[in-house]
């Protein structure tokens, strides 16, 4: 049993949450805590799936099964049952908390005028700003 892998106390509580193989046949050769701990130890070190140990079996099928179990809801199943449990248990306080000192607008809301219209200056055929070249500036006056 590796340092980071569940304990009996902890594989107690999640079993009955795992679903049940109903498939007849060859019974599996890796147990699914083997595979569990395998997922557990890929995401924990963030190390590539070839590395995975092979105490807790091929990495393609320690991959195979947590691919599985998120495209058929089975993690979120077993994540709102341990969630039911904590919360009959008192463990979980549902508050949300936001502290607004940290919640900032981005740099380029500040200062921006309503409605999008700018002064008359920045207007299209506004003639009330003097001609800034020499050669437009004799036809003046």
């Amino acid at each position: 049993m590796g340092r980071g892998d569940l304990t009996s106390e902890q594989w107690a509580r999640l079993e009955p949450l795992l679903p049940k193989g109903s498939k007849p046949g060859r019974p599996p050769r890796w147990s699914k805590r083997q595979l569990i701990d395998g997922i557990r130890w890929r995401t924990r070190t963030g190390a590539p799936w070839r590395d995975t140990p092979a105490r807790y079996g091929p990495w393609q099928t320690v991959y195979g099964l947590l691919r599985r179990w998120q495209r058929d809801g089975t993690w979120q199943q077993i994540l709102t049952g341990l969630q039911a449990q904590a919360d009959a248990a008192g463990l979980i306080t549902w508050q949300v908390n936001v502290d607004t000192t940290v919640v900032r607008a981005h740099q380029h809301a500040a200062g921006a005028r309503n409605g999008g219209t700018g002064n008359a200056k920045n207007r299209a055929g506004s003639t009330s700003s003097r001609p800034t070249t020499r050669s437009a500036a004799r036809g003046v006056g």
